[in-house]
């Protein structure tokens, strides 16, 4: 799945740009269960614990195959590169490192071209483990979008990116990445997912 540039799902808000304040809630009627916000927080809640299910055979939990999963995929192996790319503390990404390395799934190495640096390595078995995350992953999120349309599912994306996007021009930070717009992009159930946004780190440890 992807959104064209042709789509009109896909012509949100300029990177960067602040957009005046929508008007959907009011303080007088407000109503938590009602808030996007919170609705986001029960989805991706629930997304993590069915992932978390799936991956119990590794006793493993999201805040462990979280980073070896990002591990997989980014060739900057720093325990500080990866807490700022998961918008995690770093002090709970090295715990979780802790855990991790003491499962086997990965050893800390001083690099050979600056030993004031160390690497992380994913084990032969910590790779095993970490390339079953996508599958996981897609068929957890497959699962709550039980009854969408590809159209429903192309525009519940598209308006996340958007939020991301508000929330980015608000705090003047860089921009939130967006679909490719390539019409030969893969299906939602064939693209690895992307990890949760930052926030998401306040899942209980464990």
């Amino acid at each position: 799945m992807s959104l064209s540039p042709d789509d009109p799902q896909a012509h949100g808000p300029e990177p960067g740009a602040v957009q005046p304040p929508a008007a959907f809630y009011r303080p007088g009627s407000y109503q938590p269960w009602e808030s996007a916000g919170f609705l986001m927080r029960r989805v991706l809640s629930s997304v993590l614990q069915q992932a978390d299910a799936q991956l119990a055979e590794h006793d493993l939990t999201y805040v462990q195959w979280l980073p070896l999963y990002k591990l997989l995929l980014n060739s900057d192996t720093r325990s500080t590169c990866l807490a700022r790319d998961l918008g995690m503390d770093p002090a709970s990404v090295t715990r979780a490192l802790d855990r991790i390395e003491a499962k086997g799934l990965l050893r800390r190495e001083r690099s050979t071209t600056d030993r004031r640096r160390v690497e992380l390595v994913l084990t032969e078995q910590g790779r095993a483990v970490a390339t079953q995350v996508p599958e996981v992953l897609c068929d957890v999120l497959n699962a709550h979008l039980a009854g969408f349309s590809d159209a429903e599912c192309r525009q519940l994306v598209s308006m996340l990116q958007r939020m991301l996007l508000n929330g980015d021009a608000l705090r003047g930070g860089a921009a939130a990445p967006v679909a490719p717009s390539a019409s030969s992009s893969p299906s939602p159930a064939a693209r690895p997912p992307s990890p949760p946004p930052a926030g998401a780190e306040a899942t209980p440890e464990s």
